[in-house]
């Protein structure tokens, strides 16, 4: 990976009658992929929008392969591929025009390729696009992004509403494009486990404003579940950086983002018995950020 960035956003803003996007700054090296995650309504859509400067940000700065958003877009552009589930592809065209259509605007259209996602993807040239199913869609829209071999993929939600079978193929495909270690890829998903598989580096949204943005193993090996058993009348043990605390009887699951070698020791010294430590998915660490954030803006 380079030291190069793709994407630097610095301070961006934007406000809607009932939404604003909040002081947003990400920083992605060329060759990086990062999984963009957050519940509906979060801002992701919002963001990849003014990185493609298809939305206008009303403050901060957006660099984007080392053209300035939305000064010199039209550069930038020539180098971006960019799917969203709600784009949509003209339904009474084949896709074979439609593959004509983008050919004849972008030169670095392979053509091989193309035909060969074809193949994969079980699509069919001459068919229109208002006789495939959603899946199908999916995938002939990831086709006209891919076949481009753009420098930066800005992909909205690539696995929404697809079968599981459609969805391991699109996965599978985008597996193979990562492998170019100069190709960078932004990509938003409801489905952590799509996020912890194919990225390198995360970053949670909620409510238009980022509440974590790290390289993905770093952080996974930050939080913790610790499992222990309180004495009957003795008090729940403490710890400094607790994101929660659950009990249930005498047992307690508390669950930390800074979680430290010896904090296990700390709890037994204090009456605790220790049933288990354990590493916890991006799913219940994602839940965990946007509860302890919104409990922060609550108090």
């Amino acid at each position: 990976m380079s030291n190069q960035l793709a994407i630097s956003m610095d301070g961006v803003s934007k406000q809607y009658s009932h939404f604003r996007l909040d002081d947003v700054s990400i920083q992605l090296e060329e060759g990086g992929i990062m999984g963009f995650i957050g519940p509906n309504g979060a801002g992701k859509s919002t963001t990849m929008r003014v990185i493609m400067g298809l939305v206008l940000a009303d403050s901060g700065e957006i660099n984007v392969l080392g053209h300035a958003i939305p000064d010199d877009q039209a550069r930038a552009k020539m180098s971006i591929g960019f799917a969203s589930e709600d784009m949509n592809l003209y339904p009474t065209a084949t896709l074979q025009w439609h593959m004509d259509f983008v050919r004849s605007i972008f030169p670095s259209w392979d053509q091989q390729y193309a035909d060969a996602l074809v193949k994969r993807f079980d699509l069919h040239h001459d068919l229109k696009i208002k006789g495939f199913s959603h899946g199908q869609k999916v995938k002939a829209q990831l086709l006209l992004v891919l076949a481009r071999r753009p420098r930066l993929l800005l992909l909205d939600e690539p696995t929404t509403g697809l079968d599981p079978v459609a969805r391991r193929e699109v996965l599978d495909e985008l597996m193979e494009v990562l492998a170019d270690e100069e190709r960078t890829i932004l990509f938003s998903s409801h489905n952590t486990k799509d996020v912890e598989q194919l990225s390198d580096s995360i970053t949670f949204i909620d409510r238009g404003c980022v509440i974590e943005s790290q390289d993905k193993e770093s952080y996974l090996e930050r939080w913790r579940r610790i499992r222990f058993e309180v004495p009957e009348g003795s008090r729940t043990p403490t710890l400094p950086g607790v994101d929660s605390v659950q009990k249930a009887g005498r047992l307690v699951s508390m669950t930390t983002g800074n979680f430290e070698p010896d904090m296990p020791a700390i709890l037994q010294d204090q009456g605790a018995v220790i049933h288990g430590v354990e590493n916890m998915t991006l799913e219940e660490i994602f839940v965990a950020e946007v509860m302890s954030s919104r409990q922060g803006e609550a108090a």
